[in-house]
């Protein structure tokens, strides 16, 4: 009795070790394929944003590498977000030629929308492309390049091209065109970006400054 006593335990105790060891071998897998999707997913957020910096300023326009020549600022009056933002700065030979803005308009229909803003050394736009946002599909996702040109209206445009009193969409008695029954996130941009070249005219030169003031905090 006591013999067959023991053999259950130990039976027992293998099956609970084998129990453990598959657990211990599917969190482990788990763990590996999270990570690898994750550090996946980041390579490819790299890449699109780099090929997105290279279409507001194009690669021959500027000898640094923008992904890493960077700085935070902070405006929340015209950037967008309490928290600072993040300044891409394009230089050659050593000389300012263009900056891409991180602001985020918070007011979209379906919430925040995050863009890239170019402004060029004379504080004309270079680009502006939408990163992320939550808009209606078919309505609001025309502030997307890959949906409709819409986006590309801005290119070349200034503070003065329009004047800053017609930065608006033409039901606001504006220059810009609205979508179709989606009036609110075109608003929501051209706001935006307005408020983006408004923060380069108050602080285009303090943007360039020099390289040891990569990471810090203009305000």
């Amino acid at each position: 009795m006591n013999g067959s006593l023991e053999k259950t335990g130990r039976r027992m105790a293998i099956a609970a070790g084998l129990l453990a060891a598959f657990a211990a071998t599917g969190v482990g897998l788990v763990a590996f394929t999270e990570l690898s999707t994750r550090e996946r997913i980041a390579a490819n957020e790299r890449a699109y944003l780099m090929r997105t910096l290279n279409e507001i300023v194009p690669a021959e326009a500027h000898d640094n590498d923008m992904f890493s020549d960077t700085i935070e600022v902070s405006d929340v009056e015209l950037l967008g977000p309490p928290e600072a933002i993040t300044v891409f700065r394009a230089f050659s030979g050593g000389r300012p030629v263009a900056v891409i803005l991180t602001p985020i308009a918070p007011d979209g229909y379906s919430g925040a929308i995050k863009l890239l803003v170019g402004i060029a050394m004379d504080g004309r736009l270079t680009g502006v492309r939408v990163t992320s946002h939550r808009e209606t599909p078919g309505l609001g996702d025309g502030i997307e390049a890959a949906r409709s040109d819409w986006i590309l209206g801005f290119d070349g445009r200034s503070l003065d091209d329009p004047p800053i009193g017609r930065w608006a969409v033409r039901r606001d008695g504006g220059d810009f065109d609205q979508f179709t029954g989606a009036t609110i996130t075109p608003r929501a941009v051209v706001k935006a970006v307005s408020n983006a070249l408004l923060y380069f005219e108050k602080n285009g030169q303090a943007l360039f400054a020099p390289q040891t003031n990569i990471g810090k905090t203009i305000q």
